[in-house]
């Protein structure tokens, strides 16, 4: 079956090719406003199956699309991708010596045949940032322009020396539950080689 994901993100793109997928990327260009009265779980959720369905309507024949979601959670407040030098600053800054969770959602779409299968589900871990300077801040948004980055900021790079601790899985926050994949298309395939 093809396998398409929905999604510009070059951290998830890696993590499939660490996987061993043979896979296509197709972007959705979906509305990705944010729905009023749904929870924060379930505005994610609905993200990444919008962003899944968009691409899977746009396809045809038997196929896998994937969509995911991420974003950043402190105290109720959700920090997106920053547009902005100033706004990346802003967020860290909220950030910085704090605790705040990362919710990644993962929609699974599936056509084998005339069957049609859709998977939906999400994962939140917690991230604990060590006290930065105000100069660390500036210096890490002028080096990475973290624009594309949900908090302004990527754990699997060098801004890992900012990160006191984690407590869940690491590629949630990196922006792709691979364990909540990996047990979707096993849903899918019945098999899953990834030696």
């Amino acid at each position: 079956m093809k396998i398409i994901l929905a999604s510009g993100s070059s951290r998830r793109k890696e993590l499939l090719e660490m996987l061993g997928l043979d896979f296509e990327v197709k972007v959705s260009n979906c509305d990705e406003t944010f729905e009023k009265g749904l929870s924060i779980e379930e505005q994610s959720k609905r993200l990444a199956y919008i962003k899944a369905k968009t691409v899977f309507d746009e396809t045809t024949g038997d196929r896998i699309v994937i969509g995911s979601d991420t974003m950043v959670l402190k105290d109720g407040k959700i920090y997106g991708k920053p547009h902005n030098r100033e706004e990346a600053i802003a967020m860290l800054t909220e950030l910085n010596h704090s605790v705040h969770q990362v919710i990644t959602s993962i929609c699974v779409l599936s056509q084998k045949g005339s069957e049609y299968k859709e998977q939906l589900d999400y994962d939140i871990a917690t991230v604990y940032f060590k006290n930065m300077t105000k100069q660390e801040i500036e210096n890490w948004v002028d080096w990475d322009k973290p624009y594309d980055k949900a908090g302004g900021y990527a754990v699997q790079s060098k801004f890992g020396v900012y990160i006191d601790k984690i407590e869940g899985n690491y590629f949630t926050i990196v922006g792709l539950p691979i364990h909540k994949l990996y047990d979707m298309m096993l849903n899918i395939e019945n098999k899953m080689n990834l030696c």
